[in-house]
């Protein structure tokens, strides 16, 4: 998946606890959109991330109970978790991708590195602000389902 450069200015973020978007967050109706189409993706059950704030959305495989590779889940063991959603009042995603292609999103404007990453693979995605930037983040949701898979 090719993306556009992601336009304007970058949100602000946190700089020290849990890596948060400050500024720019998707509109709540938004957020609901993102996290129910998330939930509902192929090989995924949603449930309590193991590494983020009890409000995020952590999307599992479901099928697998180790990643293709250990740098293809945010949280180690079981059960493999390529994405997080963060709650409403952030609206950014954690998420895993390979190590070129979390480059290249990072170099579009759509996120940054993990603050707290051990691969190179982790990013922190920007939470979308409309539907165009919508389906992108989902299209970014798919590709972190697939790497995690093996895909």
């Amino acid at each position: 998946m090719s993306a556009a450069t992601r336009a304007g200015t970058r949100p602000e973020l946190s700089t020290e606890g849990p890596q948060r978007q400050l500024t720019q967050q998707s509109s709540p109706e938004l957020w609901g959109r993102l996290v129910f189409e998330a939930t509902r993706l192929a090989h995924i059950r949603e449930g309590r991330s193991a590494v983020s704030p009890v409000d995020s959305r952590a999307l599992l495989v479901a099928d697998r109970d180790e990643p293709a590779v250990p740098e293809a889940t945010l949280a180690p063991g079981a059960p493999v978790e390529p994405a997080h959603v963060h709650g409403v009042h952030d609206t950014s995603l954690h998420l895993v991708l390979p190590r070129q292609r979390a480059e290249q999103v990072c170099a579009d404007g759509w996120g940054v590195p993990h603050a707290y990453g051990d691969f190179g693979t982790e990013i922190l995605v920007y939470g979308p602000r409309d539907a165009d930037e919508l389906a992108l983040v989902l299209g970014l949701v798919r590709e972190s389902i697939a790497f995690a898979r093996g895909e």
